[in-house]
């Protein structure tokens, strides 16, 4: 099994995901199935058939939850430093529009740019590995060719 690299943060979000789920969701979705199975003819029963899809949605997302748990590789991204790398926290300025972002980079499993998680394998990631501040970086991404200057790299 292929190890997947996960922040401390990220680690602790998925954990407290399953533990919700196994506590909290899985028991009301239970309930919800036996309210609806006591309503008779299941054939018709749109109530049942929601509660019995909610809990495969359930299922299958604490199955993918414990898997990635089980596979975590746990990086202590304070106890890093220097150029660019997994579980850094990188403010750039787009060279065209002087916008400034600030990025950590994270595993897949806790990626999410709306919050500024960027996953390690996306081509801005891949671009940034390595280089320090004051760097230029050239990115291919879908709205065409992008130019970043590396203002500041954080390890927290």
């Amino acid at each position: 099994m292929e190890k997947i690299p996960m922040t401390r943060a990220g680690y602790t979000a998925l954990d407290e995901e399953l533990k919700t789920l196994k506590s909290v969701e899985r028991p009301a979705v239970i309930r919800a199935i036996a309210e609806a199975r006591e309503h008779g003819d299941l054939s018709e029963n749109a109530e049942y058939h929601a509660a019995r899809e909610k809990q495969s949605f359930i299922e299958g997302r604490i199955k993918e939850l414990e898997g990635l748990l089980s596979r975590a590789d746990v990086i202590d991204t304070s106890k890093l430093s220097g150029a660019i790398k997994f579980g850094a926290t990188v403010t750039l300025v787009d060279e065209d529009s002087d916008e400034e972002k600030t990025y950590q980079i994270v595993g897949e499993a806790e990626a999410d740019i709306e919050r500024g998680l960027l996953n390690v394998k996306s081509p801005l990631a891949r671009a940034l590995i390595g280089k320090e501040e004051g760097d230029s970086v050239e990115v291919r991404t879908p709205g065409g060719e992008r130019s970043y200057e590396v203002l500041s790299i954080r390890y927290i």
